[in-house]
């Protein structure tokens, strides 16, 4: 039983949660996991569960096969997917540049609910898989070999999958397009629930000074600012964050379940880390920042009236002097309350 690849206690905690946070019945004790793991393990779908840093908490014997995982190891889904890469093995990612391709993955990854799409691996089989997100950035994902169907349904499949990726990524930067952050604050506002209560914020984030960089240094110079820009803040996103371009140098941010002060602590950190930036080699003493305005949304807000109130707090940032955060002030009960 040692050799068995089982919950960590984290897991199981996550998933007794997620029992009763779902009005669900169900006898969650030591037999009761074991045997769920036992069952896992011997299944013929692909599982897997991954905490909400996207690190491997559990993973059963078929996963652990097609992904190239030991049975005492636990890593994160970018280094699985970085060493799979350079080794030929796992997912077929077609990519000359897989930095690139990670950095557009993650913007998306565990952004929505619930996801489905197909992969290939290198071993020839065609995978259906699915991810089920909660709200405190855990996920389950589940595949299923789907090789048996035709190879001229496959191919539609997949250009319509990549269709609908390239419609929803900003082409220049690799990050979610305004089309996709914009539905994805819609569906934050019109969660479920009636209460006019707070459900997170949203942060505009504006280069600051940008005109004059391009006419400075040239269009393809801002070009290379906005990509370090991207690329920068990617990484300290939170998994249940989503950031995107939605339009020349303006970027947005949203933040569930996230209060005004924390939304301003995570958007400092990012000030801070644009500041240490040094994108152009040639220009060594070059710097940019930028400027964010922040606002609380509350489930029933127009999507519209939401960012007009963050971008007018984007403004007061840019007068008071830019490189600055600046918070809307309250004009709503609502705002004064934790997010739940």
């Amino acid at each position: 039983m040692a050799g068995l690849f089982v919950f960590s206690s984290l897991a199981i905690k996550a998933w007794a949660e997620t029992i009763h946070s779902e009005g669900m019945t169900a006898l969650v004790d030591n037999e009761t996991m074991l045997q769920v793991a036992q069952l896992m393990e011997a299944a013929g779908v692909l599982v897997a569960v991954y905490d909400q840093d996207d690190r491997v908490r559990f993973t059963n014997r078929a996963f652990r096969s097609a992904w190239f995982i030991e049975e005492d190891e636990y890593p994160l889904w970018p280094e699985l997917m970085r060493r799979n890469f350079h080794a030929g093995r796992g997912t077929i990612i077609k990519t000359d540049d897989f930095e690139s391709w990670l950095l557009t993955t993650l913007a998306r990854r565990g952004k929505s609910g619930f996801r489905a799409f197909e992969t290939d691996l290198h071993d020839g089989r065609w995978l259906w898989m699915t991810e089920t997100m909660q709200p405190s950035g855990w996920m389950l994902c589940v595949a299923s070999d789907i090789t048996s169907i035709r190879s001229d349904e496959r191919t539609l499949r997949q250009d319509r999958d990549f269709a609908l990726k390239a419609s929803q990524t900003d082409e220049l930067t690799g990050i979610p397009s305004r089309r996709f952050v914009m539905s994805k604050l819609d569906e934050l506002v019109r969660s479920h629930g009636g209460v006019a209560e707070p459900v997170g914020c949203l942060a505009v984030l504006d280069l600051d000074n940008f005109k004059y960089i391009n006419d400075r240094f040239g269009h393809a110079f801002g070009d290379v600012i906005l990509k370090d820009f991207a690329i920068t803040l990617q990484r300290l996103v939170r998994r249940t964050d989503i950031f995107g371009r939605v339009g020349g140098e303006e970027f947005v941010l949203i933040l569930p379940n996230t209060t005004p002060d924390e939304a301003e602590v995570i958007v400092h950190r990012m000030l801070l880390a644009v500041r240490q930036s040094r994108p152009l080699p040639e220009h060594a003493g070059f710097r940019y920042t930028f400027s964010a305005g922040i606002a609380c949304a509350v489930r029933g807000d127009d999507v519209g009236e939401l960012y007009r109130r963050a971008d007018l707090a984007l403004y007061a940032a840019k007068m008071k002097g830019r490189d600055q955060i600046s918070i809307e002030p309250d004009t709503h009960p609502a705002r004064a309350a934790r997010p739940s």
